[in-house]
């Protein structure tokens, strides 16, 4: 997934990026809220996690902004530990959940989690077949026996099971897998089809090509 990170808290915002980048995640940074209103601008997103305190516009000024152009692009609100007015304005002005500061870097992760899963509607599992991608866990199964995946082969498998059945364009591999930060070969996308390619098709599971138009694994595919 790829997530808009708001911090201007340099520190922090490189714990949590590094943390995020280890869950097969791709994150862009941003430190103050103009650049926070431009990126989400933008519709690139599966979640934003954004501070209140920001230089510039306010988190809730980013927020209130983001809603008025209609996005349902999930928003997870960092906030002062004892702020109670602005997470209820927060929550009033449509985000999803929020984190006081200071918290620990397992309930950050458990409840981007849940709000990646609550706005795609899907369960913890993802499966296809015998094929099992636990998204909480972040790990992958065949047949209930574990599956060894790269960050990057896990973030491509879990695109491609939450679309199965439709077909995965290059353009939105790459919003799925890299950050503004990240250097992307002209064949990166192809490298990481054909690494997780090699560890799949051993067990019956396709992933095909749609000449033209991106990869696919369909719902019928998958071993029996």
């Amino acid at each position: 997934m790829r997530i808009l990170l708001v911090e201007d808290d340099k520190v922090l915002a490189d714990a949590l990026s590094r943390t995020l980048v280890q869950a097969a995640h791709a994150v862009d940074v941003v430190a103050t809220g103009e650049q926070a209103d431009h990126a989400l601008s933008l519709g690139l997103y599966d979640l934003a996690i954004l501070d209140i305190g920001l230089p510039g516009l306010s988190g809730l000024e980013v927020l209130q902004r983001l809603r008025a152009r209609k996005s349902t692009v999930p928003v997870l609100m960092l906030t002062a530990l004892d702020s109670v007015h602005d997470r209820v304005r927060g929550l009033d002005l449509g985000a999803d959940d929020y984190l006081a500061k200071p918290f620990d870097l397992p309930e950050l992760e458990a409840r981007v989690r849940a709000l990646l899963r609550r706005s795609h509607n899907t369960t913890p599992d993802l499966e296809l077949g015998l094929l099992r991608l636990d998204t909480v866990a972040r790990r992958v199964f065949f047949d209930k026996r574990p599956l060894e995946l790269s960050p990057r082969e896990l973030a491509v498998l879990e695109l491609l099971l939450m679309r199965a059945g439709r077909v995965v364009s290059k353009e939105q591999m790459v919003n799925h897998l890299y950050g503004w930060g990240d250097e992307v070969g002209d064949n990166a996308i192809e490298v990481n089809v054909y690494r997780l390619r090699k560890k799949l098709e051993p067990l019956g599971c396709e992933i095909r090509t749609v000449r033209g138009m991106g990869y696919l694994m369909d719902r019928g595919d998958g071993p029996a």
